[in-house]
């Protein structure tokens, strides 16, 4: 399994707007500026979220985005299924055969995509959002 640009972007996002929006809308070039990704992704990923339910947006100067509900009620792994997909290991052809020998890696890979699932349900939009608030507080001399 590997998270894309787009998946990582999706979290950092949420959890953008999840800081900011205090029950207004966040507007796309503030998070642009802040997290250092372009206009013109950020388009595509919203588009995907809002699609998904999970955001709500509105036109207009006071325009942007907020959270349809509230960031406990999120999970990471709501967020990424949503851009990646499936959050399930890539399983190679010749693993999906039934030849003997294959069945018990096939469960494996099983096995291990459902642990990542439910480690990533455990996690909240909140959860990250208090563990980035941590990380704000750290200053760092060279």
């Amino acid at each position: 399994m590997e998270i894309s640009t787009r998946g990582r972007y999706s979290l950092r996002f949420m959890i953008f707007v999840a800081q900011h929006s205090d029950g207004k809308f966040v507007a796309l070039r503030d998070v642009s500026e802040s997290q250092d990704i372009s206009i013109k992704y950020l388009e595509q990923i919203t588009a995907l979220l809002s699609k998904a339910g999970l955001l709500v947006s509105a036109r207009g100067p006071a325009g942007g985005y907020k959270l349809s509900k509230p960031a406990e009620q999120y999970s990471v792994a709501e967020i990424l299924r949503v851009t990646e997909g499936h959050l399930a290991p890539e399983i190679y052809e010749d693993d999906k055969s039934k030849k003997k020998g294959h069945i018990s890696t096939r469960r494996l890979w099983e096995g291990l995509g459902k642990t990542i699932e439910k480690f990533l349900e455990g996690i909240s939009l909140k959860d990250l959002v208090e563990q980035s608030a941590g990380e704000e507080n750290y200053v760092y001399v060279i």
